[in-house]
């Protein structure tokens, strides 16, 4: 609590943006996490048992297509999947922890890696439209928008003073 006594407000689509990081950051964990159990394992083997316990037509074009690339998978590549997975749950759970806590390294650091991932998003789309690619595309447009406008807002006001 500043020193006057008065709380300060809490910014709560810092909040907002703070825990869409931190739960992305535990769905990448899990899936990580996920791709070390398969390690040792074949791959479409699995993904071949789990198709037939959900009653899915295994010889479908699509499921076949994801057999198929599956078994490609080898335990040093899924480590690296792992590997960078982790990575990126980590500079996730620091954008999240660091916005929570109002940090302004935080919000340059979301909007830096939010904004870097755009043309990847952009590229993704334009190969295949799908809703959840729009979503997602839509949400990452919405954050950059809001933290470069509450950055310029944040440099104005300490000009200011």
């Amino acid at each position: 609590m500043p020193r006057s006594g008065v709380r300060k407000k809490r910014n709560r689509w810092l909040e907002l943006i703070a825990t869409y990081k931190l739960l992305q950051s535990i769905l990448l964990i899990a899936v990580a996490v996920g791709a070390l159990k398969l390690v040792h394992k074949d791959v479409a083997d699995v993904l071949g048992n789990l198709a037939t316990a959900m009653r899915m037509n295994t010889d479908g074009r699509v499921l076949s297509f994801l057999l198929e690339k599956a078994s490609l998978l080898t335990d040093h590549r899924l480590r690296q999947i792992s590997f960078f997975l982790f990575f990126y749950a980590g500079l996730g759970f620091l954008e999240g922890l660091g916005l929570m806590l109002e940090k302004v390294w935080a919000e340059y650091l979301t909007a830096i890696l939010t904004a870097s991932f755009l043309p990847l998003e952009i590229f993704e789309l334009m190969h295949r439209v799908t809703s959840i690619r729009v979503a997602l595309l839509f949400v990452n447009l919405a954050v950059l928008a809001y933290l470069v406008a509450h950055l310029i807002d944040r440099k104005r006001t300490v000009r200011r003073w």
